[in-house]
């Protein structure tokens, strides 16, 4: 949660409440990133915690300002005000349950821990929160890089949810390359002292690659350059350094989306995808935007949508014919057939693609069960923020409601959390022998593969 406008300077001469909730039975953890009002006294500009039997603040101004409130209830209403003010950013704001004591802010960079290996629970939101990252999840990320962002482009958490990260700390490296991933861009960086990776569960490496790998597409395009020249599907892989897969007409004159399939050979867990345009800059031709659809043997098509509603997602696609751009899956994809279908492209259909993944281990009895992804995000939805804008006069308290509230007074995160999808997910029990899984650091199963190939636009 931020004040409207943040880091900009936020509205003249309003008033604003909401109301945090976390599940009964929990308590509320509130760490404030950023705190700047330009008050002094708090007579006007103020923000002020309020629950039932307890008050905090309000503060303000030069104040010193706890860093963390670990509340003894598990609802608080967050008040905010402002009167006649030149600067001030306002506040940013993260919360969760008791049961994530180790809450960071959107703001924490990695060069704030000395420790080389550590664990974090980061909040949602963090996405487009002003900020630099420098690096990639096969390198690893310069220090100086909000953490919680590095995790959203790592793939490793879903900005909509957040969740838990674990970081390990390694000696720097000279140059930093950037790559968009996920909707965050990260830039190209200098040399730095330290820098961090994540560490996942391994299932990342390529499977386009793969003997029982098979490419088709619903059209192809032939150009004629003195000779003919076929951008066939089976051109599509993003290791072949010639031409692309594109659609014939621009795909403009059919009636019917084009498509690109690929046929992993059996089912296989798919947690995200790289994609190009061209590559050619004589032919500058690459797809904007996309939708995923899957399905497995003798079932129908389905939608990929996105974790917090029951919407298609959209995913966001290249801005040149050269720059690999990468998307990831959370929650993965269970599926044999995997098709991508362009929504929005520049001049024409063009797509080189590369699926990451791993195979679904196979125990003694295989169950498929549908899970709601509600699962997922219990505490984010228990957590959910409610608008309540109410007039509420407390007697002696000097900060009770205005009697006129302007409701433009927060920057306002959309996450829907009514009706979210089921998911189909394969669990395994082997008698036999019972082990945890190891987590690995995610950089084996890419390495050697240049995410980029300049610096990102």
């Amino acid at each position: 949660m931020t004040s409207k406008n943040y880091p900009g300077t936020y509205p003249n001469h309003t008033v604003c409440e909401k109301t945090l909730r976390v599940p009964k039975g929990k308590k509320l953890i509130l760490r404030l990133g950023d705190l700047d009002i330009e008050s002094q006294t708090c007579a006007s500009d103020y923000l002020l915690f309020t629950s039932n039997s307890d008050q905090y603040g309000p503060y303000c101004g030069s104040m010193t300002v706890p860093k963390e409130l670990l509340l003894n209830t598990n609802e608080v209403t967050v008040r905010f005000a402002s009167g006649s003010h030149i600067s001030g950013r306002g506040f940013l704001l993260t919360y969760a349950s008791s049961d994530h004591p180790d809450l960071i802010t959107c703001l924490e960079r990695a060069n704030h821990y000395l420790k080389t290996e550590y664990s974090k629970f980061c909040p949602a939101g963090c996405r487009d929160i002003a900020g630099d990252i420098s690096g990639n999840l096969v390198d690893g990320y310069r220090d100086t890089s909000l953490l919680c962002k590095a995790a959203i482009h790592a793939g490793i958490i879903a900005d909509e949810l957040g969740g838990q990260i674990s970081v390990l700390q390694r000696k720097g490296i000279s140059r930093y390359e950037g790559i968009l991933a996920n909707g965050v861009l990260s830039r190209d960086g200098s040399l730095s002292d330290k820098r961090f990776l994540f560490t996942s569960n391994g299932c990342s490496r390529s499977l386009s690659l793969e003997p029982d790998t098979q490419i088709r597409a619903s059209w192809q395009w032939v150009s004629e350059m003195g000779e003919q020249i076929h951008w066939s599907p089976d051109q599509a892989q993003l290791q072949d350094q010639d031409l692309s897969w594109a659609a014939g007409d621009g795909g403009k004159n059919r009636k019917q989306r084009e498509w690109l399939e690929t046929d992993l050979g059996e089912k296989k867990k798919i947690t995200g995808i790289m994609t190009t345009g061209s590559t050619q800059s004589n032919f500058n031709f690459y797809v904007k935007s996309f939708v995923m659809k899957f399905k497995n043997n003798n079932s129908k098509w389905r939608s990929y949508k996105g974790i917090a509603n029951n919407k298609e997602k959209v995913f966001q696609g290249n801005s040149n014919f050269r720059d690999p751009v990468r998307n990831n899956f959370i929650p993965p994809i269970v599926a044999r057939y995997i098709r991508v279908v362009p929504q929005t492209w520049h001049q024409r259909i063009a797509l080189n693609v590369e699926l990451f993944g791993c195979q679904i281990t196979q125990g003694i009895n295989v169950t498929a069960v549908a899970l709601p992804l509600v699962l997922f995000g219990l505490l984010v939805a228990g957590m959910g923020i409610f608008a309540a804008l109410r007039k509420r006069k407390k007697k002696g308290n000097p900060y009770g409601s205005a009697k006129a509230q302007k409701t433009d007074c927060w920057k306002q995160i959309k996450y829907p959390f009514a009706r979210h999808q089921s998911a189909e997910f394969t669990i395994s029990y082997d008698h036999e022998k019972e082990m945890t899984q190891k987590l690995d650091l995610i950089t084996s199963d890419m390495a050697g593969k240049r995410q980029a190939s300049g610096t990102a636009p």
